[in-house]
């Protein structure tokens, strides 16, 4: 269970296997974005729940993240169902029942978004990570590796391609714990590299770069050197880390006033990698303008 004030997430990223297509699914209870939870006191995590599905192609493009109570949640241990969409565990997939309506700023009707989404773990890892002293945010690779299949009605897309998934959870607002992160994953070769640093809110920096070995088990490797990014649209400050300290932007997924996904071309510990890259400013997210803007990109239902 959440307990109040904290937050629960599962994410997976994938890329298509011709480069075309790619997405992001997070499963949220406490949704530590949620203007809502954050106005309501977070003492009830799961009446903040949602489904954030992000779908990116020409296309294929797609957005959905809209709040649910928890009159329409439910947790068991192998499902999680939001409203009309699930999460659910069978055998040894993963399998995500998507029926939502797309998010458009400025445009009042919304499309349905609606398919199935199963993704087969090829290593799996029962390590997990604090993130800091007190163990109040906590990060678990689940699946460093695995294959995704997606099928789409709407949009008519399906594809197939390689994934990553994971978990965190605390026990405090995120905000709290962090000022910003940048985060990271690639395939290389047999191995996975997830390169996670970042600024805590008592002022002390974290980082580290891990390789998943073809067995799922974690090892410190030395840390890359920094690799700048250009910023986005909105500002946004990120970086990676890479050999020699380079890395280029193929495409920026997501551009916000306090979050940027990308996807990156770089080499990592010695392989050449597309990488799908995260940063996030929490000193952003709390700002009150970003507050009030933030209910037309993630309604409640």
């Amino acid at each position: 269970m959440v307990p109040p004030q904290g937050y629960r997430w599962w994410y997976v990223d994938a890329l298509s296997d011709d480069g075309s297509y790619g997405l992001t699914i997070i499963g949220f209870i406490g949704s530590v974005f949620s203007p809502y939870y954050k106005k309501s006191g977070r003492d009830l995590p799961l009446d903040h729940s949602c489904l954030n599905i992000a779908l990116y192609g020409k296309n294929g493009a797609r957005w959905v993240m809209t709040e649910r109570g928890a009159a329409d949640t439910s947790q068991a241990r192998d499902e999680l169902q939001i409203g009309p969409s699930a999460m659910r565990w069978d055998k040894e997939r993963l399998i995500i029942d998507i029926e939502e309506r797309d998010i458009r700023l400025g445009i009042p009707w919304r499309r349905r978004v609606k398919g199935q989404i199963t993704l087969t773990p090829e290593v799996l890892n029962a390590h997990s990570f604090k993130l800091d002293a007190e163990g109040k945010h906590n990060w678990h690779t689940i699946a460093p590796r695995a294959r995704i299949e997606v099928k789409m009605d709407r949009p008519d897309v399906s594809w197939s391609g390689s994934a990553y998934l994971d978990g965190n959870h605390g026990s405090e607002p995120i905000e709290d714990g962090f000022r910003d992160w940048h985060w990271c994953r690639a395939h290389a070769g047999h191995d996975v590299g997830v390169i996670y640093e970042g600024n805590r809110r008592d002022g002390s920096h974290f980082a580290s770069a891990l390789r998943f070995d073809r067995h799922g088990t974690p090892h410190e490797e030395e840390l890359p050197l920094v690799a700048p990014l250009p910023p986005t649209l909105w500002a946004m400050k990120r970086q990676t880390r890479a050999d020699r300290g380079h890395a280029s932007v193929i495409k920026t997924w997501e551009d916000s006033p306090f979050y940027a996904r990308s996807a990156l071309s770089m080499r990592l510990f010695g392989k050449q990698v597309t990488a799908v890259q995260e940063s996030i400013s929490l000193d952003r997210l709390i700002n009150p303008v970003v507050q009030f803007m933030l209910p037309y990109k993630m309604p409640r239902e």
